[in-house]
């Protein structure tokens, strides 16, 4: 016989307080109602009464099960009762925004906090993985597409020299911890070698979380560098301090960068890409865009441009649910005021 996923009705919840007070364990109790055993724990524990002004009376008892019960299943159903906030989440999900960026920006902003309430990252998911939604497929808009709820891998370095004051460890602790802008980390993007050698530079602003995309013909460090360079030249000095490198062969041309701009550069230990976790996260974002299989030769400058802006102005739970670009205008406006 097939396991039952009803809810429990108020006798069976009456049955099961008539057989604890007699001390009947759950495992029995479970079988003399039909239910599973696993139906049972969950039920006690989610709805269990803690009184704490008289703890002696906690317990539990099936009128405050019901009770209970019936307040979370109103919650859940929020976004099944309001047809226009499950529309505008499902319009904020196809535009690849998290549940959490949805329900940060929801709360931000107090337009859409007065015309929708407050609805958590966890209610969001709720609905994307209920049972009842599962024929609209929402998980594939996830940045994981996990079917079902509950790495990144570094390439190998070449053994290129750099020089020890170039190493992560003497990077100053104000860059690590993001207080100071300016400070940037690369990482390129590459795709399947039956598409030729052109391959993508994901920049990424370490305090604004700002991303530039880069165009490049193949990985030749030169090419790199000065693409690099040719973007980042626009800002002012203060925009554009540092950048952190792995140890890949394509970024060994690094003291141009100096030379031409004053950059420092810095690298990350051998195989250690999460020494550079901002720029990997980008680009596991950027993959829904730009996946392995993508011929760069059939995009065009415009539509890497979109997809850049679209990263930029997505709202992020480390800015407090700004964009990137929002953050990294205002810094770029504070420098100019300052000079």
């Amino acid at each position: 016989m097939g396991h039952s996923y009803s809810h429990l009705t108020k006798d069976e919840r009456q049955t099961i307080y008539k057989l604890l007070d007699r001390k009947i364990p759950l495992t029995q109790i479970a079988k003399i109602i039909g239910r599973h055993y696993s139906t049972l724990y969950r039920e006690v524990r989610r709805n269990y009464f803690h009184d704490r002004e008289y703890p002696q009376w906690s317990g539990w008892f099936p009128w405050n099960a019901t009770e209970s019960a019936r307040k979370r299943r109103f919650k859940r159903r929020k976004l099944e009762r309001d047809r226009e906030l499950r529309r505008h989440i499902i319009e904020k999900l196809e535009l690849h925004w998290s549940p959490e960026q949805i329900a940060g920006r929801l709360k931000l902003c107090p337009v859409d906090k007065s015309r929708f309430g407050h609805v958590c990252s966890e209610t969001i998911y709720r609905f994307i993985y209920d049972r009842s939604n599962r024929e609209m497929a929402l998980y594939t808009l996830l940045a994981r597409r996990r079917r079902n709820r509950r790495g990144l891998r570094g390439r190998k370095p070449r053994g290129s020299h750099i020089p020890l004051y170039c190493n992560i460890k003497h990077r100053p602790e104000d860059i690590a911890n993001r207080e100071i802008f300016g400070h940037w980390e690369a990482d390129l993007v590459i795709f399947r070698r039956d598409f030729g050698k052109a391959n993508i530079t994901s920049l990424i602003e370490r305090k604004s979380r700002y991303q530039v995309i880069i165009r490049n013909r193949d990985r030749n460090s030169s090419g790199v560098l000065g693409a690099i360079q040719q973007h980042l030249h626009p800002l002012p000095s203060h925009g554009r301090q540092s950048i952190t490198f792995d140890r890949g062969s394509e970024f060994m041309a690094w003291k141009t960068l100096h030379q031409s701009l004053g950059i420092k550069s810095y690298f990350c230990d051998t195989a250690s890409p999460y020494q550079k976790g901002s720029v990997e996260n980008a680009n596991g974002r950027l993959r829904r865009y730009l996946p392995l299989e993508t011929n760069l030769k059939t995009l065009g400058d415009d539509a890497l441009s979109a997809i850049a802006l679209r990263m930029n102005n997505t709202p992020r739970q480390c800015l407090g649910y700004r964009t990137p670009g929002e953050v990294f205008n205002a810094e770029l406006a504070q420098i100019r005021t300052v000079c």
